[in-house]
């Protein structure tokens, strides 16, 4: 299945974090947090969804690596991936 996000949005798929920490020690899953590190799978066209006139220009593209805010967007399971659909807004920073 193909995903093409509308208006702002950005599909992006979490990259795990590591197991261990920089010592060595092994982390449970309950212990681990959230990735807030992701791959963009899919980026919007931009403009606004409210219809008004303000234009949003798309500064992430597919490929980039990215930095999320920790409580955004929805996750959705596609083609048995978990994905996130955000908005541009929430996503803090591409890395390089």
């Amino acid at each position: 299945m193909t995903i093409k996000p509308l208006f702002d949005k950005v599909v992006i798929k979490a990259i795990q974090a590591d197991e261990k920490t920089a010592s060595g020690i092994v982390l449970p899953g309950t212990a681990k947090e959230k990735p807030l590190l992701a791959k963009v799978l899919a980026v919007g066209p931009g403009g606004s969804p409210d219809g008004s006139d303000k234009n949003v220009v798309m500064q992430v593209k597919v490929g980039d690596t990215v930095l999320y805010s920790k409580y955004a967007g929805s996750e959705f399971k596609v083609d048995g991936e978990e994905v996130v659909i955000v908005r541009q807004a929430d996503i803090l920073a591409i890395v390089e």
